[in-house]
């Protein structure tokens, strides 16, 4: 459906969507610098824009008026949600490579849109050497827009991979016995083969040559640059000084806090003491369910580090299925949709998680008693800074990509716009 079409309910008017269509989204409560506030957002060619500068080049006022003006109707316009551990959905696993050959990847990402997401990284579990070089090649980066029905359309983006084992040290849910106990460099190609269109690497800082191995990895990234390879430390038993050396090292996030990691000691609280550090506070990524983490918990780290929440899903492919027994990976996994859980059959461990993102932005606005806008910048701005990614997503400044989400004051997802493309559209009449 193309967003200028009057029937969406949106109170669109304009032209036809034409390359070079200026939009205006106008009567909104916009995300920006830490704050909601009623303005105007103008999109271009798939970017935000500066209406100013817009205002100023043009010789008239045809030159300078919107070609497509939409209506929110007062409700809030935030960026899109970014998800960067996502093992599959909707019968999809990630980690299985006939799924991810036979489209799976572009399937799930049109069918997360609704939930508000707009970019994420598809996530692979401890797999073995074959199974990486059949994934990894058909798991590539590609930007969220397409063609349907002879129509440009917005679709969801995909970023690069993240890598979630086999160079761990608590298994959780992942294969034991394809677990690699030591890395290095000359490992890491030998068991992935490529690590050309990979984002993020998951590992435990405290197996040998991990960390040299995460200096390594980390050592081109440098201050000058934007987007970057993320080494996440996690499925650790870890204790703070290896932590600390490892952020030290490059490490910038820890993966999944509280899950397959040392429990918090007061003696030594492990991965979860770099959250009250001064000088190693780094990004993290949690699992707001209400069931992966108790909600008290969740409150503590964000109280600790506000800034370096981000959420995740770790959802598994049954997420938007019904209940049965589904495949992750090698593993059997049993989901009772009734109660939200995902547990390797005949074990009370859970698999991942069959949350949708857009709900676990909700229960953190309740858990924490955070802000509206620490909510959603939790599941947008923090996962753009830690890929480095942010000066193009994660945020609404001049420049960076249209991918924009409505919501409205319970912040339920309304309308999804993929570089400036309408992606989705909840209810026609939801604007009325």
């Amino acid at each position: 459906m193309m967003m200028n079409d009057v029937e969406i309910g949106l109170s669109i008017s304009g032209k036809r969507n034409n390359h070079g269509v200026v939009i205006k989204f106008t009567n909104c409560l916009i995300l920006r610098n830490h704050q909601l506030v009623h303005d105007d957002l103008w999109v271009q060619n798939g970017k935000i824009i500066d209406p100013q500068s817009r205002f100023w080049e043009a010789t008239c006022f045809h030159e300078y008026a919107a070609d497509v003006v939409i209506d929110c109707r007062q409700s809030i316009l935030a960026p899109g949600f970014i998800d960067i551990q996502l093992n599959g959905a909707f019968g999809i696993d990630f980690s299985n490579p006939n799924h991810v050959t036979s489209g799976g990847l572009e399937s799930v990402a049109n069918k997360i849109l609704p939930h508000g997401v707009t970019s994420f990284c598809p996530t692979v579990i401890t797999s073995s050497p074959e199974s990486y070089r059949s994934l990894l090649p058909h798991i590539r980066p590609s930007v969220g827009c397409g063609i349907s029905n002879g129509n440009l359309v917005g679709r969801c983006h995909v970023l690069g991979t993240h890598l979630e084992g086999p160079f761990i040290s608590v298994k959780g849910a992942h294969p034991e016995h394809l677990i690699r106990p030591t890395t290095s460099i000359d490992q890491l190609m030998q068991v992935y083969g490529s690590l050309e269109a990979v984002s993020i690497i998951t590992m435990a800082p405290e197996i040998p040559g991990a960390l040299e191995c995460i200096k390594q990895l980390c050592s081109k990234n440098t201050d000058s640059q934007s987007e970057r390879f993320v080494v996440s430390v996690g499925h650790s038993r870890c204790d703070l000084s290896t932590a600390t050396k490892a952020v030290d090292n490059g490490a910038r996030c820890i993966t999944h806090l509280f899950n397959a990691m040392t429990s918090f000691h007061h003696r030594d609280p492990g991965l979860i003491g770099l959250l009250g550090t001064t000088s190693h506070q780094t990004f993290y990524s949690l699992i707001a369910d209400g069931i992966h983490v108790h909600p008290s918990s969740i409150k503590i780290a964000y109280c600790s580090h506000p800034s370096g929440t981000v959420l995740v899903t770790d959802a598994m492919c049954a997420m938007g299925l019904p209940s049965g027994q589904y495949e992750f990976g090698e593993l059997k996994v049993d989901v009772d949709a009734s109660i939200h859980t995902a547990k390797i059959t005949n074990t009370d461990t859970l698999a991942g998680s069959i949350a949708t993102l857009d709900s676990c932005v909700r229960n953190f606005l309740q858990f924490t008693g955070c802000s509206v806008v620490e909510a959603l910048e939790a599941a947008s701005l923090h996962p753009a800074q830690c890929l480095g990614i942010d000066s193009t997503k994660g945020a609404l400044t001049f420049g960076a990509d249209a991918d924009l989400i409505l919501l409205d004051n319970d912040l339920n997802v309304q309308a999804v716009f993929v570089l400036g493309q309408l992606a989705h559209l909840e209810d026609k009449d939801c604007f009325t």
